[in-house]
């Protein structure tokens, strides 16, 4: 058995086209659940979405009966806060990367996805449980910065988790 996630790009915004109206992305997620996918994802490839689009899009998703995920890049600062909007309309599916690396070959100005450790460090803030040992991940995004030879985007790898500095 053979899952298909349908990942629909550019769901925000297009580079090329310009914004991109909630109508037309939803309804290609109909068609692609229609059609057998087993999962939805919109993605924000380049960065310009913001919450009330991932609101709109992922709550009127929510009837295709399919799980409904988001893929977020970080370009304009407004990835968490996409993330958390995406989450409280009922996303349970979140594409990140360590330290927020990566990018898009097509994107001109395109940064990385939200930071995995700035993600989950929110979740669990909030009371969810994701199964992550954050610490762990902390130590993976320094690792890869000290591989790829420069600073990475995210930020709780670098803050550390939050403890009192004082009683």
């Amino acid at each position: 058995d053979i899952r298909a996630t349908v990942t629909l790009a550019v769901a925000f915004g297009c580079p090329f086209e310009g914004p991109v109206e909630s109508t037309r992305a939803l309804a290609l997620a109909e068609r692609m659940a229609a059609g057998g996918a087993d999962e939805i994802c919109f993605a924000d490839t380049v960065g310009v979405g913001v919450p009330q689009q991932a609101t709109e899009l992922v709550s009127k998703a929510m009837s295709l009966s399919v799980p409904v995920g988001v893929h977020l890049h970080d370009t304009r600062n407004t990835g968490l806060a996409n993330a958390q909007a995406a989450f409280d309309a009922g996303a349970t599916i979140f594409d990140a990367s360590v330290g927020g690396t990566g990018g898009c070959p097509f994107a001109p100005r395109a940064t990385g996805n939200i930071a995995t450790e700035d993600l989950v460090y929110a979740l669990h803030g909030s009371g969810y449980e994701t199964g992550i040992e954050i610490e762990a991940l902390g130590r993976c995004a320094e690792w890869l910065a000290e591989q790829l030879g420069k600073d990475l985007p995210g930020m709780v790898h670098r803050a550390g988790g939050f403890e009192p500095v004082a009683a």
